[in-house]
């Protein structure tokens, strides 16, 4: 986690850096967020619980929610812990200017610049930062956007600078700051690290898009590791697991994992998904179930129970499996199980 955030700061040059760590830092824990981002400038996070969470735990610097406030309790909480907040509609600035804060409180006002979820249009920004600049509980204004295709900068339907462009005219005679990269951006796009920086994916380890994460000198952060608690010896013909998904072509040794999609290993991963075996790449052969999966052992004839099982990280990318499964590494991350044993190792 630590070599991550370095290289998302070289990327950044001059721009300080928040670590996003929403759902629980992508399944890899806040407490260890604040161990592996100590040198961050700021924490990002969806929930407020998260939000206070961090301070609890004793960070001091900046947190962001950066989808802003719900209620009043929520805005309550902003000035207690001394947050920042996004306010990207009409209900959350009403939701300020109704507030009567004893702190001054960062404000992150988000410009829709075509991605559609949240935010002001363009159009809209200069006067939602006049009625923000009215208000004398507000310290400082960022303009903030997302890009939809960071890693496809010429996509035909929303190119790149398209969003720049849009972003860049929101921002024209305000004088605000800019926060507009997130990891497909600052790695692909560094002249856009202008004030602030959000970095996610990319700090545990998975690819934001385009190159694979090792090709970005990116690290896994998370291993998810089991063991074999049996094997079977099946003959050509014979099928496993449920709905017979997976039949033998040939006599075959079919190890028995103790993970399955309780534990947050993806169920829909079909026969080949790659699975690591003493150090050696096999292949998920079979339906998954709620507490095992099944493997090919044929390229490990040594496996036996008890021979370590690697379902991603250290020398099987997270995005590999998350391809096989149709979907992309982020989703595995988040979906780890809380009932999965966890140890942090440090290291340099």
């Amino acid at each position: 986690m630590r070599s991550n955030l370095s290289l998302a700061k070289a990327h950044a040059r001059q721009a300080r850096v928040w670590a996003v760590v929403k759902a629980n830092a992508y399944g890899h824990g806040l407490a260890n967020a604040l161990r592996g981002f100590s040198a961050a400038d700021g924490m990002a996070v969806v929930e407020p619980d998260a939000a206070v969470r961090l301070r609890e735990l004793g960070w001091r610097k900046p947190v962001l929610l950066i989808e802003g406030c719900f209620d009043a309790a929520d805005m309550a909480r902003v000035a207690e812990h001394g947050l920042d907040t996004l306010v990207h509609c009409e209900e959350q600035l009403a939701l300020l200017e109704q507030a009567n804060p004893r702190t001054g409180i960062n404000v992150h006002l988000k410009v829709n610049s075509g991605m559609n979820r949240l935010g002001f249009r363009p159009a809209q920004v200069s006067a939602v930062h006049a009625r923000l600049r009215a208000l004398p509980m507000v310290r400082g204004i960022t303009l903030v956007t997302h890009f939809a295709n960071a890693d496809d900068g010429n996509n035909p339907l929303l190119p790149l600078a398209e969003q720049v462009r849009r972003m860049r005219e929101a921002a024209a005679g305000l004088d605000a700051p800019l926060s507009m990269a997130n990891s497909a951006a600052g790695l692909l796009h560094e002249e856009l690290a202008e004030s602030w920086v959000r970095p996610g994916i990319m700090l545990y380890g998975g690819t934001p898009g385009l190159k694979s994460a090792a090709d970005f000198g990116l690290r896994p952060a998370m291993t998810l590791s089991s063991r074999l608690i049996a094997v079977q010896e099946i003959a050509a013909g014979e099928a496993v697991g449920y709905g017979s998904r997976f039949v033998a072509e040939k006599p075959t040794r079919i190890g028995v994992v103790a993970c399955g999609y309780a534990d947050g290993y993806p169920r829909q991963a079909p026969n080949g998904t790659p699975v690591l075996v003493d150090g050696v790449r096999c292949a998920l052969a079979g339906r998954v179930s709620m507490d095992m999966l099944t493997v090919d052992l044929s390229a490990a004839p040594g496996a036996r129970p008890g021979s370590e099982v690697i379902l991603w990280g250290a020398g099987l990318p997270v995005d590999e499996v998350a391809q096989a499964a149709g979907t992309i590494g982020y989703e595995l991350m988040c979906a780890v199980a809380p009932r999965v044993a966890t140890a942090v190792r440090d290291e340099d």
